[in-house]
């Protein structure tokens, strides 16, 4: 599972490539669980000003830009921050964007409440909130009822990446991470496992064997190394 600062461009490639196996029926369902290197990504409906930094502040804090293709509008990732890609078919599950959404907010919910937190939703706004602090961000793009992209959990995140942007556009709202708090640092090892165990629960893959499910959540490094061999 070990896949850290996994650069943002090479895994939306590697995505691009396994969603167009999934659709070909080539692969199955899969559950990448990363962390990226300091970025900031602006999704298709994306506030260009609320990017805060210049071009040379940003490339002297070492932070790389990205236009993408989900939903929503900016939002940070970096280390300490736990990036979920499903790419999944939800014609196996349910042909229903809102269900999946409400479902990859109540995975999160699920992990903080582990933990001791009261996460909740948001009426109106996407994500998983703890009052008014926001915890994790989603934003997703479904093709012919195949997934990309996710959701991205603060666990000991450094949030004051966040001062460079009006996170996801909303001015009036705070981020917060798991770490912030419960005054702990995690092993983020242990929340992908939490995170796996509950995306198996809700989305129903109880099924698989232990093997099949060591499979469905290789890391993106792995998938290539298996495309390669």
């Amino acid at each position: 599972m070990r896949s850290r600062f996994y650069r943002l461009r090479r895994s939306l490639e590697t995505s691009k490539k396994i969603l167009n196996r999934r659709l070909a029926g080539e692969v199955d369902d899969l559950f990448f669980l990363l962390e990226h290197p300091h970025t900031y990504t602006l999704g298709k409906v994306a506030d260009r000003s609320n990017l805060l930094l210049t071009h040379e502040q940003l490339t002297e804090r070492g932070i790389k830009v990205y236009d993408i293709d989900r939903g929503g509008d900016i939002t940070y990732h970096g280390p300490g921050q736990i990036v979920g890609y499903p790419i999944i078919d939800l014609k196996k599950w349910k042909e229903d964007t809102h269900a999946y959404l409400r479902n990859l907010e109540q995975l999160i919910i699920n992990v903080c409440k582990k933990y001791g937190l009261k996460a909740d939703r948001k009426e109106g706004l996407t994500g998983v909130w703890i009052e008014d602090r926001k915890i994790a961000a989603i934003g997703i793009k479904v093709s012919r009822w195949i997934t990309m992209h996710g959701f991205a959990f603060n666990i000991n995140t450094d949030l004051s990446l966040f001062g460079g942007i009006i996170p996801c556009g909303i001015k009036d709202k705070e981020v917060t991470s798991l770490q912030k708090e419960t005054g702990i640092m995690y092993d983020i090892e242990d929340i992908k496992k939490d995170l796996l165990e509950e995306f198996v629960r809700i989305f129903d893959y109880r099924h698989h064997t232990e093997i099949d499910r060591s499979r469905f959540i290789n890391s993106i490094i792995e998938f290539e190394r298996a495309e390669h061999e």
